[in-house]
């Protein structure tokens, strides 16, 4: 007897199987059309009020932890404007903040996302109008002078002399120094105070480098926190000045080259101020620091980047890979000229990169 086999047995899948195919099917063919797509909704979205405060908290404190760029023009509310926007001042991805008072060994001084001669009109009308005046100046050195302080109410007041002096005091007079920045675009603004005998008649060499006594330091800082409030109210009324395009604005990092290719960076700066930069250069450059030496004059950094240094996707199935030491940084003195080099350790894996490292750290640099 021949037995008979039913179709749902043989000709015909369960119907479970059946529909888990059909399923899996239609979602191959839907891709991700299941899922809504929201990317367009803000084009056509409405304008809600602006978020209200609780009472009990500052705007202020909340704008500093959360900044937000104010947009004033037009055309960004747009998807698509009628010309082609400005391009940004890239000045701004220099600063974090326009004005920053830096300092470093007794040293400090006014960084400003501006050029020189756009700002020696204002360092100038600031000492006229805090009672100093401009006895001497040259645009040229970018030195302003002031008459002596001690005949004015105003600037005895800035730089905290007694009101009622007891006997003689000395006679004293207000330098600034406006120069380039070591950063493209920037200005750095220095001031001090100077005793004198007598009322200079001629303009007295600048020697500000120097590290400042613990006093004349906080005055000093003082006046440059007043130059910097005075500076951020007349950024709209500013003018450029042709006498200061003599200005000496030499950059004081250059990157040297052989054959295209990057083998160095010359620093025109003394060296507590060059190491502190390079410092800088190589934390926004993104290295990893294995170690350094200040003394010996030195770096070792891992130069992968941080791609390289994950390991992709895989690094999710082993252990965080060690820092390695593939590249050497060094700030030397070459014929009385500070500049750094870079080189690869000789155990390190894959092509040397030292003319990368170089780019890379010029570009945090200037």
């Amino acid at each position: 007897m021949v037995p008979v086999i039913r179709k749902s047995e043989a000709g015909q899948r369960p119907a479970s199987a059946l529909s888990l195919a059909s399923l899996a099917l239609a979602v191959s063919l839907a891709g991700c059309g299941l899922i809504e797509d929201r990317s367009q909704r803000y084009v056509d979205a409405r304008q809600l009020p602006p978020l209200e405060l609780p009472s009990e908290m500052e705007r202020e404190e909340i704008s500093q932890s959360m900044p937000i760029r104010e947009l004033n023009d037009p055309s960004t509310t747009r998807m698509y404007p009628s010309e082609i926007p400005r391009p940004p001042d890239m000045t701004a991805d220099i600063l974090d903040e326009n004005y920053v008072i830096e300092e470093l060994g007794g040293r400090t001084w006014l960084l400003v996302n501006d050029v020189p001669p756009t700002l020696w009109p204002s360092v100038a009308a600031w000492m006229n109008e805090r009672g100093l005046g401009v006895a001497y100046d040259s645009p040229q050195l970018g030195l302003l002078q002031s008459e002596l302080a001690n005949f004015s109410k105003q600037a005895r007041t800035l730089l905290s002399l007694p009101a009622n002096p007891v006997g003689e005091e000395p006679l004293v007079v207000v330098q600034a120094r406006v120069a380039p920045g070591v950063r493209r675009k920037t200005t750095e603004i220095s001031v001090r105070q100077i005793q004198v005998e007598t009322d200079p008649e001629e303009l007295l060499p600048w020697s500000g480098d120097q590290a400042a006594s613990a006093a004349d330091f906080v005055t000093q800082k003082q006046l440059l926190q007043d130059l910097s409030s005075f500076l951020q109210a007349r950024e709209g009324s500013r003018s450029y000045s042709r006498a200061a395009l003599g200005m000496t604005t030499e950059p004081l990092v250059r990157l040297e080259t052989e054959n295209e290719q990057p083998i160095a960076i010359r620093m025109d700066l003394d060296y507590g101020r060059a190491w502190a930069e390079l410092n800088r250069a190589v934390r926004e450059a993104g290295f990893t620091v294995i170690d350094l030496d200040r003394s010996a004059g030195y770096i070792q950094i891992d130069e992968r980047s941080a791609e390289e240094r994950s390991g992709g996707w895989f690094s999710w199935f082993s252990d965080e890979e060690k820092p390695r030491h593939p590249a050497t940084i060094r700030l030397t003195t070459v014929d009385g000229i500070l500049k750094v080099t870079s080189s690869m350790a000789e155990d390190s894996e894959g092509p040397g990169r030292s003319a990368q490292v170089l780019s890379e750290l010029y570009e945090s640099l200037y």
